[in-house]
């Protein structure tokens, strides 16, 4: 097995690791919403250091619900995986392009030299 297999089959594991080990080993348990947001975070840390806080601004656009909130959350999230996918393989297929290219260049060039009389056919007189 080479080393890219081993990575590309570990990365995966990893990944599937740390979204199970929070939920299986309990973590968060001791709390009334055990995996809030960092929003949700800093708005509690906040209130606690300062209770009379006035917030500078209100959003936008608050959704109906949480269920909405996630949902567009996932489809931001499945929006950028997607453009970075594209870019990702749009690198790719402009290096392999450029391996063909100069690949087939060679070739042509090659094949040339080989049917093509030398260049010094003069002849002295």
């Amino acid at each position: 097995m080479t080393r890219n297999t081993k990575i590309n089959l570990l990365l995966p594991a990893l990944v599937a690791a740390l979204a199970v080990l929070p939920l299986a080993l309990g973590l968060g348990d001791h709390r009334e919403e055990p995996f809030t947001g960092a929003d949700a975070e800093a708005e509690t840390a906040i209130t606690d250091i300062r209770p009379d806080y006035e917030p500078w601004f209100s959003p936008l656009y608050e959704p109906p619900s949480g269920e909405v909130e996630s949902a567009l959350f996932a489809l931001q999230a499945a929006l950028g995986a997607g453009v970075l996918a594209y870019c990702i393989g749009l690198r790719r297929g402009r290096r392999q392009g450029e391996a063909r290219a100069a690949a087939a260049l060679a070739e042509a060039e090659g094949g040339q030299d080989r049917g093509r009389a030398p260049d010094d056919t003069t002849t002295g007189s």
